[in-house]
Formats: structure tokens, sequence, C-alpha cells
């Protein structure tokens, strides 16, 4: 996080403007909590990775309850895309026997990181990033290089970070408890959903 805090410090009482992907309301309740410290935020909902449909419409209605209930609604602008599994599957093709945290996730950041860039140039934002560094099971290293890469891309700036230090995390577990939330117990793929269940006691699915 120095590189956050360094952007943070250097910019003063201006508030850049900053297209934050979400991959679901609980991630992204700390993340939220510190980012409108300093910046203008605008949330974007891109998960075509999310399975099935049901899934990315009830993990979308949690993000829009979140927004709610921290008091957010008229300040942080949601720009929601619709469900694109296909697009997600032609990106993971050959990968879907990859072990969980493989090839198959570095695609699937790509692919949202890529489309958050994309529209961070589109709509003039000074900055993008991610809630996904907020997991500990996901690798803030590889987020950042990918987010930098998205960025060196398409000619708009990343904001390094790794949300979940400084209890980002546990913070984020926090704010889900204290809101009610939808907290979901697989990554968000078919793929997580199979290892999830080969994983669990016999006899238990959810």
């Amino acid at each position: 996080m120095r590189e956050y805090d360094r952007i943070v410090q250097k910019q003063g009482r201006k508030r850049p403007r900053v297209l934050l992907h979400s991959c679901c309301g609980p991630c992204s309740s700390a993340v939220l909590e510190l980012l409108e410290r300093s910046f203008e935020v605008t949330l974007l909902w891109f998960n075509p990775n999310l399975y099935p449909e049901a899934e990315f419409e009830k993990r979308f209605r949690t993000q829009l309850e979140l927004i709610e209930k921290m008091g957010l609604a008229e300040d942080v602008p949601v720009l929601a895309e619709s469900w694109k599994h296909e697009e997600y599957l032609r990106r993971v093709k050959g990968l879907e026997d990859e072990p969980e945290g493989g090839a198959r996730c570095t695609e699937c950041f790509r692919l949202r990181l890529v489309e958050c860039a994309r529209l961070a140039k589109q709509y003039g934002f000074d900055y993008f990033c991610t809630t996904l560094s907020v997991s500990r099971y996901k690798d803030a290293e590889r987020i950042n290089l990918l987010g930098e890469e998205a960025g060196r891309a398409f000619g708009v700036a990343w904001l390094p970070s790794d949300f979940k230090k400084r209890d980002g995390e546990r913070r984020s577990q926090e704010l889900a408890e204290q809101y009610g939330l939808y907290r979901q117990d697989y990554c968000g793929c078919e793929f997580s959903l199979r290892s999830r269940r080969e994983d669990a006691p016999e006899g238990l699915e959810g």
C-alpha cells in the first residue's frame, strides 16, 4: 500500500475520479470505505465469470444493497454490464481443469481488468482499480501486474493496492455482517463451484 499512500498524499485535497471494479458486495465494502476518503468513486459491475446467471443477479443485488446501506447511493454511481458468460468461457477455453488460483484465474482477472481500463479511458477517469486484492485467496502482486498492463494498453493510470492489508479483509467481513449481506461460499465460476463441491464433506452442497 506504499504506492497507494504516495498517490493519495501527492494529490492533497484534490479528489481524483477512480473506476472501481467490484467482484462482489462484501469485498467492496471496506474498499469503498477507504477510497471514499480520497477519491470520487464510480463502481463497475462486470463479472462475466459468475455462474449461474441467478448467482450473478443475486450478487449484483447484494452490491446495490451494500451501497444503499452504506449511505453511498448518491455518491457512488454504478456502471453495470449484463451477464456475458460466453465471453468468459471463450477466454478460459482449455483452462477448465486448472487448479483454483492458477492460469484460469489469471485470465479471469485479465478479462475484468482490461474492461475496467477500457471504460476508465472512455469516460475520462483518472485511475482504475479492483476490489479483488481484498481477499487472502487473491494474489495482489499478480493483480497489480495485470492492472498495470491493462493501464498501459489503454493509456489510463492503474491505482496500485493490496486492499487486504491493514485489516482490509477483516473489515470487509465486519461490514458484511453488520449490513446482513449475502456472502457467497465459492469464488464465482462453475469451475470453482465444482471444486468446492468436490472438497465438501459427503452430502453437503450449497
